[in-house]
């Protein structure tokens, strides 16, 4: 099992290397999750990759972001700079920015972000076919369900085994973005999960702010069920946090045994916020989980200063290697040195002359060769054959010994040759029909009305963890196309339930399914239906991401809510093409409860506490709904619905469809917002609305 770790800046991945690691990811420039990192520059990328793979380190770049039209030509120029450096993979979320990594450099391995919110096999499946080999899966998959996979898996499985914990599922998270205006997706998240919240009229807490995860004690398992990748977290984390929590790790998968207490002190000392969780790993997600870092909490120096003085020594990480030698009569002398993975190089020296005091013998030369201080390699085996009688100066083996190994060392830094490819133009797009066409997502039975249904919008979404709900027998005639959309969230272990309630949304009604997360469309088939639509939650970002989409056979697609009007309107809209128009916005999706965490439900039910119209109020008393989610999971709103029916901008943006997000709305509410969408009414916007991101943009 390889153990990964992260690299913030140049002496991060120093600390990663000497304590162990067996690869480092970082980023470079502003393509990353992580971009409040030092990061490298592209000057330190080919340096930074020769230091890692010298002492048999692998480097993966982060290039795990989402990334507009404008940015895929800078983003296609780093990928071309990893691939001449010799990055041995690029982790990446973007549809399209994994795209043109296929075309323009095809011999680049891909390995899929936790940011793409893979959760289970059909999302694996998925990934590969995107052109993935390895997949982070999501922190939130339980031990049961990562077995499974890892027994099916056509690719590599990642996991996440130390440090932080996003409340939001990672690639699902816009509450940075819509609050702040960073973006999470963008690699630019202001963290306001870590700040305080209340829920309903209790007391000011911290309901999103998680424990750093810790699976040290539970390895052995990890590497039996087939995991090939073990990650930590931190890059944005000091490089002495980077060294302590690597070296342990890599002592423990070496001497293939459980943590002692102190080594778990050391972890927790480290970094913790009051302590770790493992709550996702044994399923049992809870309000033991959640934990905040205390103000002015003091880092470890003592244990830092003895990781960083450990870290400091550049001979910890050293490279074994078999050397052979030939001193002969009237040959020059010989060395060859080979390496692990069956690297060899050569040198030659001068001939050996006849001994005029004390010959040199086969131990003389064996002890020379072996000093190799001041390198990174450690011979583990030395043959050599010497003939007796002969001479040869300690500047000359110290020579032939030094050019070997200098040899080996370019070529063990030589990146490899990799094959490069201009992109092919992009094909054109045909325009969307004017006028922009209306659709709803209803999430109460009560807002499916008969007057919501004269209005005809073009798609009635529903939510398929509540299709046994809503009576559409009166209304299946009637020319309405009904959506069954399905949660963006659905594990292995919950599979069968969901084909069952899809298997319902069809014999109800339902002619199309909407997809939520990346390898729901196998589930959707599946369950018999064959017009599948993209959702928001598929992150499609750009005009590739779009052209990728269409090729996966959908019939319309969601674009980002995070992009700006002028970003919407240049994209090519290989298929129609369908944007948030009204609603309150998803913040977040969470595995752990909120309303059971914070009453105590343990129902496992969306009948439960869940429905009984629940808020959570910041400091500035900004109120933010939540909603029940498939498998009790709970769904953060937006505290102000996004309005943008009197913006002519909306409608020149060559969409579709504008979608209605009805939430907390009345049924009355559902009716007039349609109609005044529609042009059928003047109204004024509602109160307390917001713009969303439509303006703005996000960093």
């Amino acid at each position: 099992m390889e153990l990964l770790s992260p690299a913030g800046h140049w002496e991060a991945m120093v600390a990663a290397v000497q304590s162990g690691a067996d690869s480092v990811y970082f980023g470079c420039g502003g393509f990353n999750a992580r971009r409040g990192a030092k990061n490298f520059t592209p000057e330190e990328l080919s340096p930074a990759v020769a230091y890692c793979h010298l002492r048999g380190v692998k480097v993966y770049l982060t290039v795990n972001t989402l990334v507009t039209d404008r940015e895929l030509a800078a983003a296609g120029d780093l990928l071309r700079q990893a691939s001449r450096a010799g990055v041995d993979a690029v982790i990446v979320q973007d549809w399209g920015l994994a795209a043109l990594a296929r075309e323009i450099v095809p011999d680049l391995p891909l390995h899929g972000s936790t940011q793409m919110t893979v959760h289970s096999l059909a999302g694996v499946e998925a990934a590969a076919k995107l052109g993935m080999g390895c997949v982070v899966l999501s922190r939130e998959v339980s031990r049961e369900d990562m077995a499974y996979i890892c027994r099916h898996s056509p690719i590599k499985i990642e996991v996440f085994a130390h440090g932080a914990l996003c409340m939001c599922y990672s690639g699902q998270c816009a509450m940075s973005a819509l609050i702040g205006g960073r973006s999470g997706n963008r690699g630019a998240c202001a963290q306001p999960c870590r700040l305080p919240y209340r829920l309903d009229e209790g007391k000011a807490g911290h309901p999103l702010s998680l424990k750093d995860a810790c699976l040290v004690s539970h390895l052995r398992e990890l590497r039996d069920m087939g995991v090939s990748i073990l990650k930590l977290e931190g890059r944005m984390k000091r490089p002495e946090y980077v060294a302590v929590v690597t070296e342990i790790y890599a002592r423990l998968l070496r001497e293939d045994r459980l943590p002692t207490g102190e080594e778990l002190r050391e972890l927790e000392q480290a970094f913790s916020r009051q302590g770790f969780t493992d709550g996702y790993w044994r399923g049992r997600p809870g309000p033991g989980m959640f934990g905040v870092r205390p103000e002015g909490e003091r880092a470890p120096e003592e244990l830092f200063q003895a990781a960083r003085a450990a870290y400091s020594r550049e001979d910890r990480r050293t490279v074994p290697v078999a050397m052979e030698a030939a001193v002969l009569a009237g040959a020059p002398a010989r060395l060859t040195v080979t390496d692990g993975e069956g690297r060899s190089a050569a040198a030659q020296g001068p001939v050996p002359e006849a001994a005029r005091t004390r010959p040199l013998t086969a131990g003389d030369l064996e002890a020379r060769l072996g000093k190799t201080g001041g390198t990174v390699f450690r011979p583990e085996r030395v043959r050599v054959q010497v003939e007796e009688g002969l001479s040869l100066p300690a500047s000359a083996v110290n020579a032939l010994r030094r050019d070997a190994l200098d040899r080996l060392a370019e070529l063990r830094q030589a990146p490899p040759s990799r094959r490069e490819a201009d992109p092919a133009p992009l094909p054109p797009a045909e325009k969307a029909a004017a006028p922009i066409a209306y659709t709803v997502s209803l999430s109460d039975p009560r807002q499916l009305t008969s007057e919501l249904l004269d209005l005809s919008p073009a798609v009635v979404y529903l939510p398929a963890e509540r299709i046994g709900e809503f009576n559409l027998s009166p209304y299946v005639n009637r020319g309405v196309e009904f959506c069954a959309l399905l949660p963006r969230i659905c594990m292995d272990h919950e599979g069968e339930a969901l084909t069952a309630l899809l298997g319902e949304a069809g014999d109800r009604g339902c002619v199309s399914a909407a997809l939520g997360t990346l390898g729901q469309g196998a589930l959707a088939r599946e369950a018999g239906f064959t017009a599948l639509r993209g959702d928001f939650g598929l992150n499609l970002f750009n005009s590739r991401s779009l052209l990728e989409a269409k090729s996966w056979g959908l019939r319309s697609a969601a674009v980002s809510f995070e992009l700006r009007w002028e970003q919407v309107r240049d994209l090519r809209k290989y298929l129609p093409c369908e944007a948030m128009a009204y609603g309150r916005l998803p913040l977040m999706i969470t595995e752990n409860c909120l309303v059971a965490n914070g009453l105590g439900c343990r129902s496992r039910d969306l009948r439960g506490p869940c429905r009984g119209g629940h808020v959570l109020t910041d400091r500035r008393g900004e109120r933010f709904p939540i909603l029940p989610a498939f498998g009790c999971r709970s769904e953060i709103q937006n505290s102000k619905a996004l309005f943008l029916a009197d913006k002519p901008e909306l409608g020149r943006c060559g969409l579709a469809y504008g979608r209605l997000r009805f939430t907390t709305e009345t049924a009355a509410e559902c009716v007039r917002l349609l109609a005044l969408y529609q042009g059928r009414e003047d109204s004024l916007p509602p109160e307390g609305f917001t713009r969303g991101l439509f303006y703005r943009g996000v960093e």
